[in-house]
Order: structure tokens, then C-alpha cells, then sequence
């Protein structure tokens, strides 16, 4: 039995479906499992990674982890992972730590992941990706209203990934030997800047959309009123204002292990076309 935490957001969805298709016995952990949806056959249990105890049960017969990093109790988790007889924990945390600067608040929750895996005494791997296609999503409210994107940054290329692409190569890693104790950096097949994405979706979506960047000081204040903690924007500022971070390097990774490319910007957003439509679009309407 394979456990796949976090598995209503974008790889762990993925994931469970993945590992679904090759047959594996899978468990999805979620924190409401009325609201996860999963391909039939699939074991769904209710627990949340702050609060370790809740896991317990979900570990029962459970062979293999998949686990998401950037819990503050990571060591309880893992302690617990450790004492079902779990064979294998396959951590998913940034590619920020490769030479990452660890007093960065955002690199340090990484690496503080990374060494809570090495120390608990059960063979890991480690995914580092890039940024994922699927934070362009977090400008559906401005497209739901209008054809402008506003976003910070915008001499800044990332060669984003897809959840998709990174649940591919997990479920490699899960169910083929030979992956233990390494730390594969993932990332997509281009780096585009915020303003090349926009005019990606403009053309798959056939709006005159346009791109208009953020001043950092509107960008902080925007970050402050969604509630973002002050030392997680600090080190977004660290990472693309001050150069802390270059996310913008490709990799084959996901080729070298899966034996496929990576899926492109435009790929991830064809599939998504429908969430980007207006609401009164209705050739996207549907998927």
C-alpha cells in the first residue's frame, strides 16, 4: 500500500491518479475525505500533517510515503512513519535549497524537511521542482473580471513544471528500484517570464489579454493583505528582487526518469483552458 499525502492538491491528485493507473494499492490522506475525489478502487483516510497523531490509522499496511514538506512537524511525522515499518518516504520540497542560503525563511522550512527525512532512519528520496505551472491559477480572480493580469516580477523566468509531470516521476520513484537516497531537481522544458505566460494564455484563449507588472512595494502590500507571513515575503523578495534564487534553469530530469518530456506551459493551460474562461465563455466553458 502506497500513502499519498496531500492528496487533493496538485501532485498529490495527480499522484493518486497515477499510481491508480499502474494498479498500485493506493491511500489518499486528506483532511476532509468527503471532499477528495479519487479513481475507484482507491483508500481514502482522513488526517492532517499538523497534527501527526491523525495519521496514525492511514499508516496501516502502508508500505510506501509520499510526503509533502513544510510542516513544522515533520519529526513527529516521520516518527511515526518509521514506527509502521514504512520501506520508503519520497519528500517533495523545492529546488531553492541547491545552494540555497538556510537563514531564507522559505529555504530553511526546505531544508529543515530534508533533514527530518535523513534523520528518521527509513530510505528517501527527495523531489526538488521548480515553480508549477499551476500558480498562473492564482490570477483567475483578475481574469474572471477583466483582461489584465497584474503580477510582480516580471524580469523574472521560471522554468515551471506541471503537478502533473512531478506526480509521473513520484510514481517512478515509488515503484521502480534504484531511487533511494537520491534528490532529483525537476523542472519544465522552457522558462518564460509572467508576462510570457499571459500572452500564452491570451492566444490559447483568444483574449486580448495584456500583462502589467507590480511595483515590489504593491506586490508586499498584496502579499500582506492575503494574510502571506512577514518572513515567507521577505524571502520571495530575497528570491526574484534581489537575485537569491535563479529558478529559471532547465533540466531533463523528468525525461531521464519517467521517458517522457515534460509538458509545456501551454499544455498544462490547454487542459486548464476552461478555469481561465469568462464566466459567459461558453466554447470553455467545460473541460
Amino acid at each position: 500500500m502506497i500513502l499519498v499525502t496531500g492528496a487533493t492538491g496538485n501532485v498529490g491528485n495527480e499522484l493518486v491518479r497515477a499510481l491508480a493507473a499502474r494498479g498500485e494499492a493506493v491511500r489518499a490522506l486528506a483532511r476532509n475525505p468527503d471532499r477528495a475525489t479519487v479513481p475507484a478502487g482507491v483508500d481514502v483516510a482522513a488526517g492532517d500533517l499538523e497534527a501527526p497523531e491523525t495519521i496514525t490509522p492511514a499508516l496501516a499496511d502502508v508500505r510506501k510515503v509520499f510526503l509533502l514538506g513544510g510542516f513544522t512537524t515533520m519529526t513527529d511525522l516521520l516518527r511515526r512513519i518509521r514506527g509502521a515499518g514504512v520501506e520508503h518516504v519520497v519528500l517533495l520540497t523545492s529546488r531553492c535549497v541547491v545552494g540555497g542560503n538556510p537563514d531564507n525563511a522559505i529555504t530553511r522550512m526546505w531544508l529543515d524537511a530534508e533533514a527530518a527525512v535523513r534523520e528518521a532512519g527509513v530510505p528517501w528520496t527527495i523531489l526538488r521542482p521548480s515553480g508549477f505551472h499551476s500558480n498562473a491559477l492564482r490570477w483567475l480572480p483578475q481574469l474572471r473580471h477583466g483582461d489584465l493580469v497584474r503580477a510582480p516580477w516580471p524580469d523574472v523566468p521560471v522554468a515551471a513544471i506541471d503537478p502533473a509531470d512531478i506526480a509521473a516521476v513520484a510514481a517512478t520513484v515509488l515503484t521502480e528500484p534504484g531511487h533511494e537516497h537520491t534528490t532529483p531537481s525537476l523542472s519544465g522544458p522552457e522558462s518564460l517570464t509572467p508576462g510570457e505566460q499571459v500572452t500564452t494564455l491570451a492566444r490559447l484563449l483568444r483574449r486580448p489579454l495584456q500583462y502589467e507588472p507590480l511595483s515590489d512595494d504593491e506586490a508586499r502590500t498584496q502579499m500582506t493583505s492575503a494574510n502571506t507571513p512577514a518572513q515567507f515575503i521577505d524571502a520571495f523578495f530575497r528570491f526574484f528582487s534581489h537575485g537569491e534564487f535563479n529558478d529559471s534553469v532547465v533540466i531533463d530530469t523528468v525525461h531521464h526518469i519517467t521517458g517522457h518530456e515534460p509538458r509545456t506551459f501551454e499544455q498544462w493551460a490547454n487542459t486548464y483552458a476552461h478555469l481561465f474562461a469568462r464566466p459567459d465563455d461558453r466554447r470553455l466553458a467545460q473541460p
